[in-house]
């Protein structure tokens, strides 16, 4: 596993965003272990989030591309972090961009906020845990209502591994349905396989009840992929 990889699951558990126990999750599944990524709260936590999705980026998707694109709400931060990101890595200057949960009638007018696009811009999209792909489903026609525009791909900072609306994970799905590539900085499978066997502050954080609850899940809910 890179280094990259190893730094940021460990920064996961340093913010409080991965946590294991007793969860329900948003689709209604009682799931073992939970990552909510509104525990990055602080100016150091964004800055060193948006290197993580950046170095993902640069390498699943290269850098020859012209917008990124967070969909509101809380891919609006991650937009900005990691365009910055990637001028500080890269040397390279990609514009941002977000979506309005409301279109604004007045002053900076449209659905969208940051940069505007063009005919012929290639986007990335990027955001933060995807499980069943329907804001994806809402993001896209507002993406194509504003011009002759590619979706390059999605990167995503934790793929679960879990099946979306059928037996696929909703990575693959939402790769097969819109043609894009995904990417997701770290996979559960990563996540799991490192912290069985790596203390955090002295302590194995995945111990057997925790492995089996998490095989029980996956055993239930995993994707066939």
């Amino acid at each position: 596993m890179e280094q990259y990889k190893q730094e940021f699951i460990e920064f996961m558990v340093e913010c409080g965003v991965l946590k294991f126990g007793d969860f329900v999750t948003k689709s209604g599944r009682k799931t073992p272990f939970f990552v909510n990524t509104g525990f990055y709260r602080t100016g150091a936590q964004l800055r060193k989030l948006g290197g993580f999705y950046a170095q993902a980026i640069h390498d699943r998707f290269g850098l020859d591309f012209d917008v990124l694109f967070g969909p509101a709400y809380k891919g609006i931060p991650l937009s900005v972090a990691t365009a910055i990101a990637i001028s500080e890595k890269y040397d390279t200057d990609v514009r941002y961009s977000s979506n309005r949960k409301e279109v604004k009638d007045h002053g900076d007018k449209g659905i969208l906020l940051g940069s505007p696009m063009a005919d012929g811009d290639r986007i990335v999209m990027i955001e933060d845990v995807t499980t069943a792909g329907t804001s994806i489903g809402e993001t896209m026609p507002i993406l194509k209502a504003q011009g002759d525009v590619t979706v390059k791909g999605l990167v995503v900072s934790v793929d679960r591994m879990e099946r979306g609306q059928g037996t696929k994970s909703a990575l693959k799905e939402i790769s097969e349905t819109y043609g894009m590539q995904t990417a997701a900085i770290v996979t559960m499978a990563e996540v799991i396989e490192y912290l069985t066997r790596t203390p955090i502050n002295g302590s194995i954080l995945i111990d057997e009840a925790k492995k089996a609850a998490i095989d029980a899940y996956y055993e239930q809910y995993g994707a066939e992929d």
